[in-house]
């Protein structure tokens, strides 16, 4: 079955793709490149998934879309894709996986959120299996020690009353490796944007380097 991976290249949408090759699905990928703070989308190193995908050994389309006309230019692509489902990584935001859902209903394919309500079960999977680096906080507790680093180590300081899911705008991640990359993502420094209030970490330089 061919499905199309909502793609971002944060945790919850690699994780999602991991989900779609266990199933013997046959994933594509879409990425959606967005506006700066979107509410839908990540939009740090959006560039770098093209990485990622090569990694993956997956074909990728990268959709330019805003706020405005994301599902339009959503819905066209899954159509041109002839996919049979989409598959989102989707964890506990209602309003984000209904209208997925709808697209998906308008098109007549299946809607798949694998990570649905199990963000207390797969944290510890993610950490475990993915090298997860944190790109973007915007939550307080949060501040710009923490961009660019590994989501592990937020996970092992535990600072109180952060989710370390980083679900809710509270963070964005980046996947440098994973069981199904074929190749890793070597990420050669950072660029550390902070506004006193929430901040963005973006890749200087990468490239794929063979796993040891």
């Amino acid at each position: 079955m061919r499905v199309a991976c909502l793609f971002s290249g944060g945790k919850d949408s690699a994780f999602a793709v991991f989900w779609a090759l266990a199933q013997g699905f046959e994933p594509m990928l879409l990425t959606v490149r967005p506006e700066p703070y979107s509410e839908m989308f990540h939009h740090p190193n959006i560039g770098f998934t093209k990485l990622q995908a090569e990694a993956m050994g997956l074909e990728q389309e990268i959709i330019e879309a805003t706020e405005k006309n994301w599902e339009e230019k959503l819905t066209e692509a899954l159509r041109e894709t002839k996919a049979e489902g989409l598959v989102t990584g989707a964890v506990a935001s209602e309003f984000q996986r209904r209208r997925f859902e709808r697209i998906c209903e308008r098109l007549g394919i299946v809607s798949y959120s694998p990570l649905w309500h199990k963000k207390e079960e797969l944290l510890q999977e993610m950490l475990d299996y993915m090298e997860i680096y944190i790109t973007a906080v915007s939550a307080e507790g949060l501040g710009k020690e923490w961009l660019g680093r590994p989501l592990e180590e937020l996970v092992r300081a535990g600072p109180r009353n952060i989710d370390f899911f980083l679900e809710g705008g509270e963070g964005e991640t980046f996947v440098a490796d994973a069981p199904f990359f074929k190749k890793r993502v070597a990420i050669g420094g950072w660029n550390i944007e902070w506004d006193g209030v929430r901040g963005v970490a973006t890749i200087k330089d990468a490239k794929l380097e063979d796993k040891s």
